[in-house]
């Protein structure tokens, strides 16, 4: 059985340190918070009333983060787009965010390709690649990360910018007070789910050792719906296991009447609940009433609120918890959580297709 609390597994099954990445990701937001303030956009696009935000996998997500944050706005129409062309609505009042950590993913170039020849406003987001070079070329901004990990242990740089650019832009008001108290959250939450903190203390590793060697299904709502998601991919990648997300209140429009089989998997399934305070009573009320469904089907399950009052600091205390639980799975798995070798073979598949 692994231990959890001892120093040397975490040296065995983390070589690349994966768990250095997570503990930077306070200061990681604080930085990339005080890069993009300081980045000018150009004035024409505060005319946007639409935006595209172009990524994979985790350069994504901070897509999806901020269109849950902005949820109660109504402008402008934030769409996040994972393929290879654009949505039609594209025109000279869109604004088309390239955010591809590496420059080189191959379905957000193709999209970015097709922006540069629209009528429409461009910005890019990347460490380099070939996106910053056809950007460069095309006299298109460039936003540039300055932080080495994998894209997934990126999450301040997919984020963080793009809430301050819509500050910038006017879309919202200033976000410097929220941004500090979830840096603050974030730091605090360290002194719980580190690695220096031992089980019996530290939910992460007890959640981490009651999914393990289960299907994990993770259930959102709202402003969480994404950090659902988030979780999902977490345990996808850096855990090298199964794991699906759904949301409320659909998920009670289905999902709930299959629970009835196979019934082999009931206690093979882990279904976590990540719950706030500020999701509309009557979805709360369904986390209550699905719970009692899940406990008389015999599935496991556990019910997670998040921390903090604003919407940001609810998102990010989520978004650590999953982080770290994530990693903690792929120690008891004793798998190393950063390379994404079956990712890296389907890359070097594609590329043999025209």
């Amino acid at each position: 059985m692994v231990n959890l609390d001892s120093p040397e597994t975490f040296k065995q099954y983390d070589p690349e340190g994966m768990v250095a990445h997570l503990r930077n990701l306070p200061q990681q937001c604080r930085e990339a918070w005080q890069k993009a303030r300081e980045f000018a956009l150009p004035p024409e696009f505060k005319r946007i009333n639409k935006i595209v935000i172009c990524g994979m996998g985790g350069s994504a997500i901070g897509g999806d983060l901020l269109r849950s944050l902005i949820s109660d706005l109504s402008k402008p129409i934030l769409f996040v787009h994972r393929d290879y062309n654009l949505p039609a609505f594209v025109d000279s009042k869109t604004l088309v965010i390239a955010s591809s950590y590496s420059g080189n993913t191959e379905e957000t170039l193709s999209a970015f390709k097709r922006a540069l020849k629209l009528n429409c406003k461009r910005l890019a987001i990347t460490t380099g690649g070939k996106l910053r070079d056809m950007a460069q070329e095309n006299k298109v901004p460039v936003f540039t990360i300055e932080y080495s990990a994998q894209p997934r242990a990126a999450l301040g740089y997919s984020f963080i910018p793009l809430i301050a650019f819509f500050c910038q832009l006017g879309f919202l008001e200033s976000k410097s007070a929220d941004l500090r108290l979830a840096v603050e959250m974030l730091e605090s939450l360290l002194s719980k789910l580190s690695e220096n903190i031992a089980t019996p203390l530290n939910p992460a590793k007890q959640l981490a050792t009651k999914v393990s060697g289960k299907l994990i299904v993770i259930y959102g709502a709202g402003i969480l719906s994404p950090i659902a998601q988030r979780w999902k991919t977490q345990f996808n990648e850096n855990s090298k296991s199964w794991a699906f997300y759904e949301t409320f209140p659909e998920l009670n429009h289905n999902a709930v009447v299959g629970y009835e089989f196979p019934p082999e998997l009931r206690d093979k399934v882990y279904v976590v609940l990540l719950r706030s305070p500020s999701l509309h009573p009557r979805t709360l009320a369904r986390y209550q009433v699905t719970s009692e469904i899940l406990e008389k089907a015999g599935i496991g399950y556990q019910v997670i609120n998040s921390e903090g009052e604003s919407k940001l600091t609810q998102m990010m205390s989520l978004v650590f918890l999953g982080d770290w639980i994530s990693y903690y799975l792929a120690m008891l798995y004793q798998v190393n959580p950063t390379p994404v070798k079956v990712i890296d073979y389907l890359k070097e598949r594609l590329s043999n297709y025209p």
